[in-house]
């Protein structure tokens, strides 16, 4: 066995189908019996676009269902306020497109599926590392069968933000800090709702809302730990806010009928100092976690893939051993862009979140069209569409 990857997320699955696409023997383990879970986002940025582009995937995926953002707005009291444009956009794509995770997990998972050398696992839960001396030799998992080994030249831990191979490791990240945790839920669309994707402030309240076609699904932001405060207050804490949010939602706000039909996110901003041990390596969530601010999570998980795909594959699809200096050279081709779109995410958190939450954030003194000012204009069109260092395909199809 080549390599053996712990996590279906966008960078386990992106991952193994880059491997198994360039005739590396590959298997995908995924805790669960499915991909559908609704935490997991549902931005698909240009770059990730390009990606799919390279692979001969992106008319495929412009098949499933999805709405295509040209822009971020946010609603204050005072109305529209238009933050980034993506138009103009160098390459073919200049504009988001909305779909659900599942379904973008099911497209990836599925293409690797047509090459031999993937195997995908479900129900299979990664829970230790098999170690010879300091080298990491494959993992051990749980499924309804019982426990199982895989031994692998390269083992990567690509199963999230609370990484149990990580911890395994002995890797710990540094956390960055995050002002909030996200209250997550859903309310029935309607056809006369609104059609966009968009950020909602008001008097220390925030929210995003998402369309998802046939409902809403609906981000309300609260400060950092306070979800067990929210839930003393009562229900009527969670639809008051939301209702005064969106009143267009009030008639349908009575469906939350509890915080049971709620869950809540616990953002996390942190990244490892070290991705790697000999045998090892960490990548997507599991080497970085990235706020939700700018949607960007999904995306730099997908760049991670590219970039180890392209740097180990050769060697992988060989049989040569990778010393743990090749490994390095994944965390060194991927670190600038994590510590430069975090850093991005700290002043976002710094500068509005945590003000707007404690309702010291004026929308009044805010320009009402940033995309106006040509030299933000440019900036925020790469950052948001392209990202700090995007990457391309170059490992061959076999």
């Amino acid at each position: 066995m080549s390599c053996v990857i712990a996590g279906g997320g966008p960078a386990g699955a992106m991952l193994a189908l880059l491997l198994a696409r360039a005739g590396v023997e590959v298997t995908l383990l995924e805790k669960h019996g499915d991909f559908l879970r609704d935490f997991r986002g549902d931005t698909i940025h240009p770059s990730t676009l390009q990606v799919l582009d390279e692979l001969r995937l992106a008319e495929e995926f412009l098949k499933i269902p999805h709405r295509k953002a040209y822009g971020i707005s946010m609603v204050t009291d005072r109305g529209e306020a238009r933050l980034a444009s993506l138009r103009g956009l160098p390459g073919k794509y200049d504009y988001i497109a909305f779909v659900p995770q599942w379904d973008f997990l099911n497209l990836i998972t599925s293409a690797a599926a047509r090459y031999p050398s993937f195997r995908l696992l479900m129900n299979a839960e990664a829970y230790d590392l098999i170690r010879d001396g300091q080298t990491v030799r494959g993992l051990r998992y749980r499924d309804e069968s019982g426990e199982h080994e895989i031994r692998a030249d390269l083992t990567v831990a690509a199963d999230g933000r609370h990484s149990t191979l990580r911890e395994r490791a002995g890797l710990v990240p540094e956390e960055l800090g995050a002002p909030m945790d996200v209250v997550w839920f859903r309310l029935p669309r309607h056809p006369s709702d609104r059609d966009d994707s968009f950020l909602r402030i008001s008097g220390g309240r925030m929210m995003v809302s998402i369309n998802r076609q046939s409902y809403w699904q609906l981000a309300y932001a609260i400060p950092k730990g306070g979800f067990d405060e929210l839930v003393r207050a009562g229900i009527d804490a969670l639809r008051e806010p939301v209702a005064e949010l969106l009143p267009w939602l009030a008639d349908r706000i009575g469906q939350i009928g509890s915080y049971d039909d709620v869950s809540v996110l616990t953002v996390a901003l942190n990244r490892l100092h070290r991705w790697h041990r000999p045998g090892f390596l960490c990548i997507g969530d599991a080497a970085h976690a990235m706020s939700p601010v700018f949607g960007v999570g999904i995306n730099l998980a997908v760049q991670d893939a590219v970039a180890t795909a392209n740097l180990l594959a050769g060697s992988l699809r060989s049989g040569a051993p990778i010393p743990e200096s090749t490994l390095r050279l994944v965390q060194k081709r991927r670190m600038p862009p994590t510590r430069v779109t975090q850093a991005a995410q700290r002043v976002v958190q710094n500068l509005v979140i945590k003000r707007a939450l404690s309702n010291r954030l004026d929308p009044s003194r805010m320009p009402r069209d940033l995309t106006r000012i040509p030299l933000l204009r440019r900036v925020a069109r790469r950052f948001i569409g392209l990202g700090v260092r995007p990457e391309h395909v170059s490992v061959k199809e076999v």
